[in-house]
């Protein structure tokens, strides 16, 4: 409608072709645009510096709690010879590697080391016959269970914590970046409604 003052329509970002672009002098660079690339310059620095931290203080806890937990588990569980009730069912085709890898819960029968007979649930191969002889670990209650944490289990999931560490820091860092980005992009909008609507009329045409 003629004597209306048109939409602003604000330049495209540049940060999507040319990342320097901020720090170079040039007559179209603004204070925001300075600004916004020390801030992610900054906080690439802090996650630079604060992830491998954040990694090897996190993963040495993990492994001092999953080493605690390990040595927990040696003084309350055993391994002890049991014998299974019935026949495990044979559903796997025989030699097949979905055979090897499945298992079965099946009640087997074992002595506790007061010399009493238990029965609980284990895990055991496919086609096992009943009275078959099989390995398992047990809690002092006389429930089956898994072995302890070995070396092996304990540097692995440590090393896990450690990298979800250092992976938190990084989409902090990424978060943070965006929250600025956004922040400073609304106020660039703003300012450049308001140079628009000074600018606007002296280019509109009076009626």
């Amino acid at each position: 409608m003629a004597g209306e003052t048109p939409s602003a329509q604000p330049p495209p970002d540049p940060s999507a072709h040319a990342v320097l672009w901020r720090l170079r002098r040039n007559g179209l660079r603004r204070r925001t645009d300075v600004l916004r690339a020390w801030i992610g310059l900054g906080l690439l620095l802090a996650v630079l510096a604060v992830a491998p931290v954040a990694a090897v203080l996190v993963g040495d806890a993990a492994l001092r709690h999953y080493e605690d937990t390990a040595r927990h588990q040696r003084l309350t569980r055993h391994e002890t010879t049991a014998t299974l009730t019935r026949d495990a069912p044979r559903h796997p085709e025989p030699g097949s590697d979905e055979e090897k890898k499945t298992r079965y819960p099946v009640e087997v029968r074992f002595t506790t080391r007061e010399g009493r007979t238990r029965t609980t649930r284990a895990e055991v191969r496919p086609g096992l016959p009943a009275d078959s002889e099989i390995s398992i670990w047990v809690t002092v209650d006389g429930d089956a269970t898994d072995p302890p944490l070995t070396r092996e289990q304990i540097r692995s999931r440590g090393m896990g914590w450690g990298l979800l560490a250092a992976i938190g820091v990084a989409l902090t860092g990424a978060a943070a970046h965006a929250v600025t980005v956004l922040a400073l992009h609304r106020r660039n909008l703003a300012a450049w409604d308001a140079a628009w609507a000074e600018t606007a009329p002296r280019w509109t045409t009076p009626t």
